[in-house]
């Protein structure tokens, strides 16, 4: 689980990203791994979601995972279609321990010092720090780094081009979710150009993680 967590890490960057068009899957796969960005979080709360998802595996290029994953009905169904990873959220224990079960890594969103030790109790990979922005941004995640040294986290909401190279600095986040960069009416509407042009703005703004730089 941990060498997904890694690859995560090496990314830098997540794709958040809600399909309606499962049919567009694999023009959009193209984008990403053309732009150098072969991940992407699939939103699990849409009719195209699993048939996307499976698109998306099946070639072994892109490091797909499921978001907004609340229930072990469909954490299971993600599994199935191909997702390497899950994310959801909150912290529902019968969803971490499913996921443990299967060997997937699970990262649980949290907030406070008590979901943050009750989540890595539970076995979570990695920690979805959410609403990131909204909880105090990176100067919440650099107080957490005292007391909870171990703690991985991918922070997720409201986090914007601007705000992303403050967040990469920070030696306990893995990589970070954003929304922005296949927005959900460019996806409906089949503009891969404008996506592509926002995945190479958005590939300038990576730094290496920072055990690594110079």
């Amino acid at each position: 689980m941990n060498n997904i967590i890694d690859q995560l890490a090496q990314l830098r960057l997540i794709p958040m990203v809600v399909i309606d068009k499962a049919e567009y899957a694999e023009r959009f796969g193209d984008v990403l791994v053309a732009g150098g960005l072969p991940v992407a979080e699939i939103t699990f709360r849409t009719p195209g979601a699993e048939q996307a998802i499976r698109t998306l595996a099946k070639g072994g290029e892109i490091l797909v995972g499921a978001g907004t994953i609340l229930t072990t009905e469909q954490a299971d169904r993600a599994i199935d279609a191909g997702a390497e990873f899950l994310v959801s959220p909150g912290t529902n224990p019968k969803v971490v321990e499913f996921a443990v079960n299967r060997n997937v890594p699970m990262v649980p969103g949290v907030i406070t010092p008590s979901e943050i030790e009750f989540a890595l109790g539970l076995g979570a990979a990695a920690l979805k720090f959410f609403p990131a922005e909204a909880m105090g941004g990176v100067a919440t995640l650099k107080a957490y780094a005292g007391p909870y040294p171990d703690a991985r986290f991918i922070p997720t909401g409201g986090i914007t081009p601007e705000l992303l190279p403050r967040y990469l600095q920070q030696k306990n986040v893995v990589a970070c979710g954003g929304s922005w960069l296949a927005p959900r009416e460019l996806l409906a509407a089949g503009r891969f150009d404008a996506i592509a042009a926002l995945i190479e703005d958005a590939r300038k703004l990576l730094s290496p993680p920072p055990d690594v730089a110079t």
